[in-house]
């Protein structure tokens, strides 16, 4: 039986090369402005007293960290296909997406736990210290979400932001707790709102936690719709229905496609292939398949066949 197996051109290739690079030089430049502001807002915490400021500090150490592993996983993503990694290392991505989602949750966990001691035993805090470093903050933060917001849409990328986004809302909230303990005296605004921020960063982290889930559980990209594929691939002159159709995400930017293809004539695989192929590039950038064709006079067993797509060509000449 014949098997075909096609990927896109090298234009493709190198536009994912080039959103690597990005991300990977992007990733970097965040990791050094966060680096350098932690140190700073960690001794100002510490002479202020501000637990909302040390939440950041310590918000924006993780991101030293975060930054590190995204880079490390940009890095790794580039590696080209081996023996033993046939699709190279383009998961490094999802990977450091993961890591870095499960240490935000950790961080939030930390800081309401810290919070809440603070709420039982209030201690006082330099307001004024606390606006300024908090108000610088926020510009480093703003400065490396603007970095990040050009490497792309990768879950890697997504990770890192959630980490600066964090420490963003974080800045805010020591900014805010400063101010209103410079007006007031009340102390329980700075824990108040660093596990009010703590929470909103939750529900980032479990957002984004489903996504990188989905896509080791070989999910279907949620830009794809399975039945669409089905039927565009069906409208494809000698394609008869497709059966065994899967589609993944092999990474951040990179989808696969592999499906058996009943066809009325073997004799005219070739041109059909390069239809199926052009179709699938064009109309849902799946440059990545394997296509395995059959006759229609061919039989398949129930324990190896998927859905089966028949008659699609005829619904899209109505």
């Amino acid at each position: 039986m014949a098997h075909s197996h096609g990927h896109g051109n090298a234009h493709q290739h190198a536009g994912t090369a080039d959103r690597n690079n990005s991300s990977q030089r992007r990733l970097l430049a965040a990791l050094i402005l966060t680096t350098v502001f932690a140190f700073v807002e960690a001794v100002a915490g510490w002479y202020s007293g501000s637990l909302a400021l040390l939440g950041d500090a310590a918000h924006m150490l993780s991101d030293s960290a975060a930054l590190s592993v995204g880079a490390a996983a940009a890095w790794l993503s580039q590696k080209p296909p081996s023996a033993r990694h046939s699709y190279g290392l383009k998961r490094a991505e999802v990977v450091g997406a993961l890591i870095n989602v499960l240490f935000m949750v950790a961080i939030v966990a930390a800081i309401c736990v810290t919070a809440i001691d603070r709420l039982m035993q209030p201690q006082p805090v330099a307001a004024v210290t606390v606006m300024i470093v908090g108000f610088i903050g926020l510009l480093i933060n703003l400065l490396a979400v603007w970095v990040l917001r050009g490497g792309g849409e990768s879950l890697n990328v997504r990770g890192a932001l959630l980490h600066v986004f964090g420490d963003l809302l974080g800045s805010v909230a020591a900014v805010s707790a400063g101010a209103v303990i410079w007006w007031t005296g009340w102390m329980p605004i700075d824990p108040i709102l660093s596990i009010f921020i703590g929470l909103l960063i939750l529900i980032s982290s479990v957002r984004l936690l489903r996504a990188v889930l989905h896509v080791l559980m070989e999910g279907v990209p949620p830009h794809v719709n399975l039945d669409e594929v089905a039927r565009a691939m069906v409208s494809v002159n000698e394609v008869e229905s497709v059966h065994d159709l899967h589609v993944w995400s092999i990474g951040s930017n990179e989808c696969a496609l592999s499906a058996h293809v009943r066809i009325t004539d073997m004799r005219r695989w070739p041109p059909t292939l390069d239809s199926l192929r052009i179709s699938l590039a064009s109309r849902f950038k799946l440059t990545h398949t394997t296509l395995q064709p059959e006759t229609t006079q061919g039989e398949c067993g129930e324990s190896s066949c998927g859905p089966e797509f028949p008659e699609r060509r005829n619904d899209q000449a109505q």
